[in-house]
């Protein structure tokens, strides 16, 4: 798992929570169900079964991989619309592509993000490259949706393209974790990723035996989703694992600690952190569109029917196959 790493943590930052920062309970541990998406690409649904009041402001996030293809097997998605919300793919292992009808677009590999601001609404696909198609190979991401308030649900369409060496690296005190602050901040070390929702997006590598306590912003709510590994969340450490994700409770600081003995194929503890400033704004999400009426979605769908979301470049000679949920 490569993602984006250093020799010695020692020489970054240091982050912790203070003294007299109050604990995040944790409310709940649920298990990701797994399924396929777009072409037939394995999933996890890291927040199936979570109540939306968690969530807020996040709306979906899958887990994508960790799979080992064979050449010819790669798969991605085809074209397909989004309107009003973001997509944040982050590539731990492997390479895809990423094209929209709004001229956005690139290739992200091992650490980077993509970071699609759909607004009112494009067309895009997303697919590994021909090399890796041929090739097969190692493949391991997460893709994150992230909520637009009802005043930015119609904003002009964005695209950030974020490396790996843009994120801002920190550790713990002791040096037992890697922090990659790719969005929002941290003890005041700020990512790269430029949000509307104010939201904190963190990819921690925890070695086996290491445990970190954060400050967490209280207005923030806070999740904890296990890309690989096994520990504890909480100062009660409840167990944790591979495709489970924790849902935090109130407080300034959360606690995640990683096994003294991991799994064979992966030696540390591996978690996505979480935390976003909550909507609270009605949403009705369908498919490809999250906006905040039945009435919006409806006239969603009649736009991309219309092609008011965009076309496909002609290069592609591709024809639209209908909407698609990745």
């Amino acid at each position: 798992m490569p993602a984006v790493t250093v020799e010695n943590p020692l020489t970054l930052p240091r982050v912790a929570a203070p003294a007299d920062a109050v604990a995040r309970p944790v409310l709940g541990v649920t298990t990701a169900p797994s399924g396929f998406e777009g072409e037939g690409f394995p999933v996890r649904r890291a927040f199936a079964g979570i109540n939306y009041r968690h969530l807020d402001p996040f709306i979906m996030m899958d887990q994508m991989g960790e799979v080992e293809y064979a050449p010819g097997e790669p798969k991605g998605t085809p074209w397909h619309p989004h309107r009003g919300f973001e997509t944040v793919t982050y590539i731990i292992d492997g390479t895809f592509d990423h094209q929209d009808s709004h001229g956005g677009g690139g290739t992200i590999t091992n650490g980077d993000t993509q970071w699609m601001t759909a607004g009112s609404g494009l067309l895009h696909i997303e697919a590994p490259p021909e090399s890796l198609v041929v090739s097969g190979g190692l493949f391991h991401g997460i893709q994150l949706w992230v909520n637009l308030p009802a005043k930015d649900k119609m904003m002009a369409p964005r695209y950030q393209d974020i490396r790996g060496g843009q994120v801002q690296l920190l550790t713990t005190p002791d040096g037992g974790a890697l922090l990659r602050v790719i969005a929002g901040e941290l003890d005041g070390h700020k990512g790269p990723g430029i949000t509307h929702t104010p939201i904190t997006l963190v990819h921690a590598t925890v070695a086996p035996g290491a445990e970190i306590t954060l400050p967490w912003r209280e207005d923030f709510n806070a999740l904890a989703y296990v890309l690989a590994g096994r520990g504890t969340v909480g100062t009660q450490r409840r167990p944790i694992h591979l495709g489970q994700t924790a849902v935090f409770g109130a407080g300034s600081s959360l606690t995640i600690r990683a096994d003294e003995k991991q799994d064979s194929h992966t030696p540390d503890l591996e978690v996505v952190l979480l935390g976003g400033q909550p909507i609270r704004e009605p949403m009705v999400h369908y498919g490809p569109f999250v906006m905040n009426t039945r009435e919006e979605l409806q006239q969603a769908f009649e736009d991309f029917q219309k092609g008011r979301l965009g076309t496909i470049p002609a290069v592609h000679g591709m024809t639209e196959s209908g909407p698609q949920g990745a």
